[in-house]
């Protein structure tokens, strides 16, 4: 599903226009990254938490120049589903 049939579907259930839809979706995404951004973990109960994980220091290999590299501990954003969220999509997929 993309964002623009997120926005649609929105808008039929809702009956608001998809301009404004559009624009709230748009709000929620920047002000969902300007936290991630400023280091603040993201909860919605019921749906799931987007989370800043720490990745430790570890070593990889460059293949094609035959080499050991250090790749330096990261930050990277995540996605962790709420229970109740993974329960009923793994209801409904059966």
């Amino acid at each position: 599903m993309t964002k623009a049939e997120i926005v649609a579907e929105i808008a039929n259930k809702t009956g608001i226009e998809k301009i404004a839809v559009q624009s709230v979706v748009e709000t929620f995404m920047d002000t969902l990254k300007g936290a991630m951004i400023n280091g603040e973990n993201v909860y919605l109960r019921g749906f799931g938490s987007f989370i800043i994980k720490e990745r430790a220091e570890k070593t990889g290999r460059n293949i094609s120049k035959n080499i050991t590299i250090k790749i330096p501990a990261h930050k990277i954003p995540a996605f962790k589903p709420a229970k109740t969220f993974v329960t009923d999509v793994k209801e409904n997929l059966k």
